[in-house]
């Protein structure tokens, strides 16, 4: 174990939900989306314990061998965590209760099956029978030999039936919730000025007669149970297997991995409560929670729209000026850069430059990397489209994005059949790039144009990540892609990168050598500074690096969203490290580094963290921002930011979330100072007539 003190990554993290609930808790966020970040922060602690407290929770059982990179011993770690996770439960629960009380005074009810007038009753049972019943499997618990697999994306009605003169023995049943294939949220009838919502799980509740009724009970209890199972795919050596069925494979063992949270209703019948502990193999050392009537608020991001009067629509993306009113977004790119900025920016000019390059004459092909889709994918319409069109379509598709492996398949097979040639990368590695490379041949003359990106080629999230993808023709630029995709479509050694950052070959390296470059000048008492934007940063050679710049003087500022493992206050710092968090509408996801260089700036680009899995376990690239007006404009979006005094919060030892204080009378929202910075911009080369 290391003996330099770093912040625990997982602790950080959970920091990092803990903003995402102070936006649920802002009275000055609109209801509908409280909603929505109640969700988003339930969504992540359930993946957080699918992920990491299940490996902290291997790391435990296997011993020292397998505590690297951790500051502190696991059990320390889990601990901690629980003892976290309890006080943000508490102050969800509070939340929401604040709420619900809110909700009221806009005349929107939750009920439940208790509080039904007649005619809702009549409603919820006519809703039962046609859209409800056919997807109700209840189990009889008692009766099977073999506890069944309770899925971790699910809930579950934990039923206690019985007889009220004891004539018939209780039994024990379990109804899973079917979330997936109805709507959570039933809105039920109501006048004009008021809104009835029951939740399904109290819709099933209140059928549990007619669910039961062949069984003669007539008393019936129920509450919410859900159970968080390990989420890792453990892939194992038997190269007669193929890579695909090995990632079937460990999807298969997800869905019945071990469990590693169980939740339940406070008034869960403590009979069945301790029957299912012990059916389900938990013991006291896994993390056992009692909770509220509600599980997997994951739901509520989806929570009804209709049902609110004042309606909070976000503003929309707009084309960027540079591409305003052209017959061809490839024309203007083979002639200059250019910077999207996502969410501002339309995703459409991504999408167009594809379709154009799947419909032109003179493109011999197209390669691109994709990481998570978005479920109906302009981008996939586009490549197909381009197999049909005579073109060689090559994606590198990343089978192993946490969650979306199944989809990920999926698009695979389509892709396939559709002609275009899919590769899955090479075998333990990740491929995180975001990068395509189109080839066109003119007069005998190939020109490589294409695109590198923060971001996924993924339009539905484009519309709330904010990230940055740099369109370009830049030959260097280019040779470098291209170098990529010969070693992602061969898988033998990558040709040395001239300009291009490349994981896990030089990236930490060359990062290392710019931090060194900016010590020796602050050590000469010449300029020097560096700035990061960044969702993680976890790697310890790199904080000990930017530790070591900062007790030599450099200027260091950091918007880091997530895990910020580096103790960002020290005495010995020459100059304050500034460091700070966003969370607010959209969520912040690009990567730019940008260094002073002796005054010659160098700026980047990344689709990587400063985590030790990006730098030493995936392919990754950063990619130097070579045009000098595109530089201004990312410095200039990373400023509004630092300026932030209402979503920024900083990032100090203790974690504590604290705001950034205003530093005078006006507020400044970064993100929506960088939309108003990029509509002016829009207007004013619009109204120049620049193209």
């Amino acid at each position: 174990m290391s003996k330099r003190k770093i912040i625990p990554r997982d602790i950080s993290w959970l920091a990092f939900n803990g903003r995402v609930l102070q936006e649920a808790a802002d009275e000055t966020v609109p209801l509908k989306e409280r909603l929505k970040f109640l969700g988003i922060f339930s969504n992540n602690l359930d993946e957080f314990f699918r992920v990491r407290v299940a490996t902290l929770k291997r790391m435990s059982l296997f011993g020292n061998k397998d505590r690297i990179h951790l500051e502190v011993a696991p059990e320390k770690i889990l601990d901690k965590i629980n003892s976290l996770v309890t006080e943000q439960q508490n102050e969800f629960n509070r939340i929401w209760n604040e709420i619900l009380r809110e909700l009221k005074k806009e005349k929107i009810f939750i009920v439940n099956e208790k509080q039904l007038n007649r005619e809702q009753q009549k409603f919820i049972l006519a809703y039962f029978d046609e859209e409800v019943r056919r997807n109700i499997v209840p189990l009889m618990i008692e009766t099977m030999q073999e506890f069944p697999t309770l899925n971790d994306k699910s809930i579950y009605l934990a039923c206690k039936l019985s007889k009220k003169d004891g004539s018939i023995p209780q039994r024990f049943a379990l109804v899973s919730v079917p979330v997936s294939r109805v709507s959570r949220f039933i809105i039920l009838p109501s006048t004009a000025e008021e809104h009835y919502i029951i939740l399904l799980e109290d819709l099933i509740r209140f059928c549990l007669p007619h669910i039961f009724s062949f069984f003669g009970y007539d008393s019936f209890s129920s509450h919410i149970i859900k159970v968080t199972r390990d989420a890792e795919i453990d892939i194992d050596n038997d190269v007669s297997t193929s890579f695909i069925q090995k990632i079937e494979k460990g999807l298969r063992n997800r869905k019945k991995g071990k469990p590693t949270r169980f939740l339940f209703d406070k008034d869960l019948e403590p009979s069945l409560l301790t029957y299912l502990i012990k059916r389900l193999g938990l013991s006291v050392r896994d993390n056992i929670q009692s909770g509220g009537r509600i599980h997997n608020f994951k739901d509520f991001m989806n929570f009804p729209d209709s049902v609110f009067k004042i309606k909070n629509p976000r503003k929309k993306p707009f084309i960027h000026p540079e591409l305003k009113n052209v017959n061809s977004v490839t024309r203007v790119v083979m002639e200059k850069d250019i910077l999207l900025n996502f969410p501002y920016h339309s995703f459409d000019s991504v999408i167009d430059l594809l379709r154009e390059a799947a419909i032109a004459p003179d493109v011999i092909s197209i390669k691109v990397t994709c990481y998570r889709l978005a479920p109906q994918s302009k981008i996939i319409n586009a490549l197909t489209n381009a197999v049909r069109n005579g073109k060689h379509v090559t994606v590198i598709l990343e089978l192993r994005a946490r969650f979306d492996e199944e989809a990920n398949l999926e698009w695979k097979k389509d892709m396939e059949d559709a002609g275009v040639k899919v590769i899955i990368g090479p075998p333990n590695m990740k491929v995180h790039a975001k990068i395509c490379l189109i080839k066109q041949k003119i007069d005998n003359h190939t020109i490589h144009y294409g695109f590198v990106s923060t971001g996924n080629l993924n339009e539905k999230t484009a519309a709330v990540y904010g990230d940055h993808c740099i369109l370009t023709s830049d030959r260097n630029i280019m040779a470098d892609v291209n170098r990529m995709f010969n070693y992602l479509e061969k898988g033998k050694s990558i040709a040395p990168m001239k300009h291009l950052f490349a994981s896990p070959f030089s990236m930490r390296k060359q990062l290392i050598l710019l931090i060194d470059k900016e010590i020796k000048a602050a050590k000469a008492h010449k300029p020097a500074s560096i700035i990061l934007k960044l969702n993680s940063l976890s790697d310890e050679k790199l904080i000990v690096k930017l530790e070591e710049a900062a007790r030599a003087g450099v200027k260091i500022k950091m918007v880091i969203r997530s895990i910020c493992c580096m103790l960002t206050e020290n005495k010995k710092f020459k100059k304050k490290v500034k460091a700070i968090s966003i969370v607010d509408e959209y969520l912040e996801h690009a990567r730019v580094m940008i260094f002073n260089h002796e005054g010659k700036e160098k700026v980047y680009l990344s689709s990587a963290d400063w985590m030790i899995r990006n730098l030493d376990h995936r392919v990754e690239v950063a990619c130097p921002v070579l045009d000098k007006h595109i530089q201004q404009e990312l410095k200039d979006i990373i400023n509004i930011q630092f300026d932030d005094n209402v979503k920024a919060r900083i990032l100090n030892n203790d974690l504590s979330n604290e705001y950034v204080n205003p530093r005078n009378s006006k507020k400044i929202r970064s993100q929506i100072e960088t939309y108003n910075y990029l509509l002016k911009k829009n207007y004013k080369e619009s109204a120049t007539g620049s193209n």
